[in-house]
């Protein structure tokens, strides 16, 4: 009975520690601008960097999410600036200069990080590869749904976003465009986020040093290749899983290859 007592003990102050850890706010950024963030749980950090037309919330409906915490991570979730409870600048100017990598940065400060895990998917992983150049305490990164086409500054996909949120005619992004009207995004901030999206070009690349992860489904073409983006990062691992673009970051799959990813 004693040993009972101690175990239910154990859990009730393990459970008040990760509480207390549990945070949701505002970060004041570089330029003022403001940025929701939520943490939770306690131990290794991972820092989770949504995709575009999504926000922060998009990784609770993950497998992967659940199972970080489930493992013992503390994670912290943030919605970029431009969407979701962020700030939303209507100046192009807001989301030039790596504007969103120094939002990250600056969070991890204000919260006293001292090294963490970036998992990126889709546009996420365009950032979390700035943030594999920019910031030191990036120990590993996964980058998710996204291969090479990201490396060329003048990326054709990027400005077909750009001019079919700026209301140009782009048959192909029909469906794209009348998904945020109907959701009532702000357009204009989501056609900026696309003329100043970062580039990380493969001489920066070569670069990298942390161990990084490329994975992709196998039915995603959409952003190029990801066996060529891994020739550009000395040393990184591209696994490929089911799903297309929008299914394989909820998969189990995807959640399995990158927790054995970040535990080896």
């Amino acid at each position: 009975m004693k040993r009972f007592y101690q175990f239910v003990l154990l859990l009730v102050c393990s459970f008040a520690a990760n509480s207390q850890n549990d945070t949701v706010g505002y970060f004041n950024s570089f330029d003022g601008t403001k940025i929701y963030y939520e943490q939770k749980g306690i131990g290794e950090t991972i820092v989770l960097v949504h995709g575009f037309i999504v926000n922060s919330e998009s990784w609770k409906r993950t497998i992967l999410y659940n199972e970080l915490l489930a493992a013992g991570y503390r994670v912290i979730l943030f919605d970029l600036r431009g969407n979701g409870k962020s700030d939303k600048p209507h100046l192009s100017e807001a989301y030039q200069k790596d504007a969103e990598a120094k939002d990250i940065i600056g969070l991890l400060d204000f919260l006293k990080v001292n090294k963490y895990i970036a998992i990126g998917y889709s546009r996420g992983s365009i950032i979390t590869a700035r943030l594999l150049l920019l910031d030191k305490r990036v120990q590993k990164a996964v980058i998710g749904g996204m291969g090479d086409g990201f490396t060329d500054p003048e990326w054709p996909r990027r400005k077909l976003f750009y001019r079919a949120l700026m209301d140009e005619p782009v048959k192909e992004l029909e469906g794209m465009v009348k998904y945020v009207k109907d959701s009532k995004l702000d357009q204009l901030v989501l056609a900026y986020l696309q003329k100043e999206q970062p580039s990380a070009i493969p001489f920066e690349l070569k670069k990298i040093k942390q161990p990084v992860l490329i994975i992709s489904g196998d039915n995603d073409p959409d952003n190029g290749s990801p066996q060529s983006l891994g020739n550009m990062i000395p040393g990184s691992i591209v696994k490929i899983v089911p799903g297309n673009h929008g299914s394989t970051l909820g998969s189990s799959d995807f959640s399995k290859s990158v927790i054995e990813f970040i535990k080896n």
